[in-house]
């Protein structure tokens, strides 16, 4: 292993994976802190999936500090920290707790955050994170059930979020190349800061951020701060010439679509599958709660249909959520929902269904829980920073995870024309 992932949700790190992968390296992501005799083969790289964004910060810090030392333990030369590219968290944190627990257990004098995404709209300009065009403050980020991001400031939501000093490493200076960088770096530290923001507006910015870590114990941000980071290892000789792929074989079995996401972008692509003629059940988290809604219900509706793709969804919008979670508690309303849909995947996998198209990093992560899913091995791309995976192990299942804002409008008809 060259390099080590903790990513704090699934579908993050599933993003993460398929980034290495496209640049080469031979990629596996692995489903919460693995046990110690779990083989790797002949990995370059592991991302090891936490659902650890919206816990408790400490338990978020425990879970993420057991991950790197399983990884530093397998030969782990470089730690990424990998979160949302919207920077999602709470005031206090997670982000910052994690980020500079893992510094102290790195020894690294410095760090960086950048969660800039081109691919999928995200950048960085003089420090502000922008969806689109759109400052993440007035993006729907605003209204995320449980991240809401009113503050696109990364120096300061950072700085709220760490004990460590914050600064910044501005567009003109990345523009100017990785030498560049590498000396803002260096005056960082002279000037107190152990971690930075730098911006970041295209790809070409990422690679040269990222020849500009080569030695830097401890990177964080979005997958794509992970563009440039197998060149470094390849220069250095360490990274055989080879395709990031390790075998992918989707398994035969029906499909099916789960959305647990509440975002803007899945709602559009839950209307535009059932625009599309997809068959849609919609669940609520009332109607869990008093009974009304079951599991076995929602599984008997999907076998009963005839059509090769059934959808069933919460995905409501940010009014209905408001709704629920001042019923149920602000938790409650989402892990209810989660907890019938990981039970549904569990049953549907029993009785033939092996495709899953599944949205949302919650819920994917209570899929992957239910089905009892060690790994996974990256398949197609579908969407930037959405592939099609399949389990390692017995009885492997073909997972499609996508985090909630990721994806086109037409992204679950596109996932399923991949393996139908």
């Amino acid at each position: 292993m060259l390099l080590g992932a903790v990513a704090d949700d699934l579908t993050g790190a599933t993003d993460l994976a398929l980034m290495l992968a496209r640049e080469g390296m031979r990629t596996i992501q692995v489903v919460a802190v693995p046990d110690e005799d779990l083989d790797i083969g002949d990995a370059d790289a592991i991302v090891v999936a936490l659902k650890s964004r919206t816990i408790p910060a400490a338990d978020a810090v425990a879970q993420s500090l057991a991950a790197a030392e399983w990884l530093i333990a397998g030969g782990a030369e470089q730690i990424i920290f990998k979160y949302c590219s919207t920077f999602d968290s709470t005031p206090e944190g997670n982000i910052g707790p994690v980020l500079d627990a893992l510094q102290t257990r790195l020894a690294a004098p410095l760090t960086i955050a950048c969660p800039a995404f081109p691919a999928n709209g995200r950048s960085v300009y003089q420090g502000h994170l922008f969806v689109g065009d759109m400052l993440l403050s007035d993006s729907p980020m605003k209204d995320h059930p449980l991240t809401p991001m009113t503050d696109s400031n990364l120096v300061q939501v950072l700085g709220g979020q760490s004990k460590s000093s914050v600064g910044l490493v501005p567009f003109k200076t990345v523009d100017r190349g990785a030498a560049a960088i590498r000396a803002a770096f260096d005056k960082a530290i002279e000037d107190g800061h152990r971690a930075v923001i730098v911006d970041a507006l295209t790809d070409d910015h990422l690679r040269l951020i990222g020849e500009a870590t080569a030695n830097m114990k401890l990177i964080t941000g979005g997958s794509g701060i992970a563009l440039g980071l197998p060149e470094n290892f390849r220069k250095a000789g360490k990274l055989r010439a080879a395709s990031g792929t390790m075998g992918f074989q989707v398994p035969a079995g029906r499909g099916v679509v789960l959305a647990g996401s509440c975002s803007a972008a899945t709602r559009r692509q839950v209307a535009a599958a059932i625009a599309s003629g997809v068959p849609a059940h919609k669940i609520d988290p009332l109607s869990i709660a008093s009974g009304k809604t079951t599991a076995q219900a929602v599984v008997e509706w999907i076998r009963s249909r005839r059509e090769p793709l059934p959808l069933v969804y919460s995905s409501a919008d940010p009014s209905e959520v408001t709704a629920a979670q001042e019923a149920l508690g602000r938790q409650a309303a989402g892990e209810i929902v989660e907890e019938l849909l990981g039970q549904v995947a569990a049953e549907l996998r029993a009785q033939g269904f092996h495709r899953f198209i599944v949205a949302g990093g919650e819920t994917s992560g209570a899929v992957v829980n239910a089905l009892g899913v060690p790994a996974l091995r990256i398949g197609p791309e579908i969407d930037p920073g959405v592939p099609w995976t399949v389990s390692v192990g017995s009885r492997p299942v073909a997972l499609a995870l996508k985090s909630g804002n990721f994806g086109a409008d037409d992204f679950f008809l596109k996932a399923w024309s991949l393996v139908a």
